[in-house]
């Protein structure tokens, strides 16, 4: 199984997926892997306004995200087929962010990317990540609550066909195996082979995007935020692609720089943010403020909405420590021999 971080809009689950997941007449358990499905199609539903049924899209493989605490199938079956969110204004304490200064932003985010040095991971070797994330999940009272940090590690071969992850505290599995021989490196599931293919001129890199993700998501400008989103995490990139990435996102209609936003280590700094179509979450990318360093990703919620307050950080993550190791399970600075 190819676990990967919380991602903002996953995409949702169709009624025959939904009917294939759900557990047999008598039977009121869910395998895991059944579980984390239907907990990802209410992540979605809690950050988008369920008015109106969306169209069914044409979506690519599934990377599944950080699972939540379990919840019971009748109170996944009650919030996925009931529609039981609502959104009303954006609350009025969450900063909306602003177009002016996206500009200015992205030239010097683009620019320290572009300078920065990054290792080039050679055959055999790992990219090795280790973050810290929180999530929303399910309460015990059946509403909905932000988890705890956890530590989260994760090594990927520069082929995308190996790889490991250990997360303390995740349900299922902490300690999982990645590898996957049949992988094929997309923009939605890259390897690092796979961005060094991408072109670095900004305009023919978003073109490639909107090509390739079309169908995909809630629209054409946000999936393609979504997707540089994907391409960049957990990921080191060649410098002058993440440059070409950072520029082709500032070309994106709606996108907007938000002044403070903290990372899930605690660490203030200034986003690049996106809300969804609906105006109900914001997904932000945070960088420093004086190095432009890229920290961690949020999604903030816009609206009250299943009892989840506008303002509230449903899902965060913090890039705590980069580097190219020589195995699976190797840290930088452990003792060789």
């Amino acid at each position: 199984m190819n676990r990967t971080p919380w991602r903002g809009t996953p995409e949702p689950l169709d009624h025959a997926e939904l009917a294939r997941l759900l557990p047999a007449p008598g039977d009121p358990d869910l395998p895991d892997d059944r579980r984390r499905l239907l907990e990802e199609q209410l992540m979605r539903e809690i950050q988008q306004n369920p008015g109106t049924a969306a169209e069914p899209r044409v979506r690519p493989v599934r990377r599944a995200l950080y699972a939540g605490v379990p919840l019971t199938a009748a109170a996944l079956v009650g919030a996925l087929l009931t529609g039981v969110l609502n959104g009303d204004d954006p609350g009025s304490a969450v900063d909306l962010g602003s177009t002016e200064k996206v500009a200015a932003a992205i030239s010097r985010i683009s620019t320290a990317a572009e300078q920065r040095k990054v290792p080039e991971p050679r055959p055999g070797q790992y990219i090795y990540m280790k973050s810290t994330v929180s999530h929303l999940s399910s309460s015990s009272s059946g509403g909905a609550e932000v988890m705890p940090p956890r530590k989260r590690e994760t090594w990927r071969s520069p082929d995308g066909t190996k790889g490991h992850l250990i997360e303390p505290g995740a349900p299922g599995s902490d300690d999982l195996s990645l590898d996957d021989p049949k992988a094929r490196p997309n923009v939605s599931s890259p390897s690092y082979d796979y961005l060094k293919t991408l072109p670095t001129d900004p305009g023919t890199l978003l073109k490639k995007i909107y090509k390739d993700t079309k169908g995909q998501g809630n629209s054409a400008d946000g999936q393609a935020f979504t997707t540089i989103g994907d391409l960049l995490r957990e990921q080191i990139a060649p410098a002058k692609l993440s440059a070409a990435l950072y520029r082709a996102a500032g070309k994106i209609p709606g996108v907007v720089v938000v002044e403070h936003a903290k990372d899930a280590a605690g660490r203030d700094g200034m986003a690049i943010a996106r809300n969804d179509e609906r105006e109900v979450s914001r997904t932000e990318w945070i960088f420093d403020r004086k190095s432009h360093a890229y920290l961690g990703e949020r999604t903030v919620q816009l609206k009250d909405a299943f009892g989840v307050e506008a303002g509230t950080v449903t899902g965060n993550s913090a890039v705590l420590e980069s580097a190219v190791v020589d195995a699976k399970r190797e840290r930088p600075g452990d003792k060789k021999g």
